[in-house]
């Protein structure tokens, strides 16, 4: 089974993969349990090939194969330390990568797609780890994870989704994620010119999931019981737009229109759109948010490589 997209996930898979994470994250932190865990795939390898940098998803990923036993073969900058830069394709990367038994392949691209592309071809198991501007389905999985376990529940949320929503993978991805659980609204927090694009709406619209795109943060973050927040994705700007989103910051001052049980979220990094005085307030769960993806990913690379 391959992880491109956050689309082949049911309602029952989700569940199913939140079970395994917890009985893992449970027997993690009992006695003896790092070492009956290390022992599960400890005749097997994956490897994480990244072409972007990345802090969390590569670490999270290498750091979820080394806890559970497996062998880890890495590279960073993989456009330049790698045979793409001397033009091979992926295609033929991921066919050479084939015959060394990897239990998986973790992949990072700018390039929208591409991991599809290698999915088409791969007789290993492939996960996108994001795709230029398309999607980070495994992103998608531990955010979803941190609010069920912060509310018990999928369905009957308000969730804002606010930032750079035209270039940012991770909030395409939620959206279409929370559009699989009944009776959630979205609000779309941005300006226009960084607005999310229309097949996430069209696909909110089939899902029978309301919606609606907001310019003004106060009333964004109002009454919803999720505040997922972005980062402006400058490395996709260009040099013009690159001031669009200037006004899109959570400071303490926006706290006081959101609910008192609500919570603040952010797939990281952070640049300045949510200030450090916020990180005192009893609200905010990104850093939690980052330790779930280890335990997430951990269950995820579990499954594949027990099947």
């Amino acid at each position: 089974m391959h992880v491109v997209s956050i689309d082949q996930f049911t309602p029952k898979d989700l569940f199913d993969l939140f079970e395994r994470t917890k009985k893992i994250e449970d027997t993690f932190y009992s006695k003896g349990g790092m070492l009956e865990l290390a022992k599960k795939h400890r005749d097997k390898q994956i490897c994480t090939l990244f072409y972007e940098p990345s802090t969390r998803t590569r670490l999270s990923f290498e750091t979820a194969g080394y806890k559970l036993g497996f062998g880890v073969v890495s590279t960073e900058s993989a456009g330049e330390f790698s045979s793409a830069s001397k033009g091979e394709t992926i295609e033929d990367t991921i066919r050479v990568l084939d015959e060394y038994k990897f239990s998986a392949i973790i992949i990072r691209h700018p390039e929208t797609g591409i991991v599809g592309r290698a999915a088409k071809v791969a007789k290993t198991p492939i996960i996108n780890a994001g795709d230029g501007k398309g999607e980070h389905p495994t992103q998608s999985l531990l955010d979803t994870y941190t609010i069920f376990f912060n509310f018990k529940r999928l369905d009957n949320l308000t969730i804002t989704i606010g930032g750079d929503l035209k270039h940012g993978r991770t909030a395409r991805s939620l959206a279409k994620i929370m559009a699989k659980f009944d009776n959630n609204h979205i609000k779309f927090v941005s300006t226009k010119s960084l607005a999310v694009d229309q097949d996430i709406k069209d696909f909110l619209k089939e899902n029978n999931t309301t919606y609606e795109e907001i310019t003004d943060i106060e009333q964004g973050v109002a009454d919803s019981d999720v505040i997922y927040w972005t980062r402006l994705q400058k490395e996709r700007l260009e040099e013009h737009e690159k001031g669009l989103a200037g006004g899109f910051i959570i400071s303490k001052d926006t706290l006081k229109f959101m609910k008192k049980d609500a919570i603040i979220m952010h797939p990281l990094p952070r640049v300045d759109e949510i200030s450090t005085d916020v990180d005192s307030d009893s609200r905010v769960r990104y850093f939690d948010q980052a330790g779930n993806g280890l335990f997430v990913r951990m269950a995820l690379l579990d499954q594949l490589a027990s099947k």
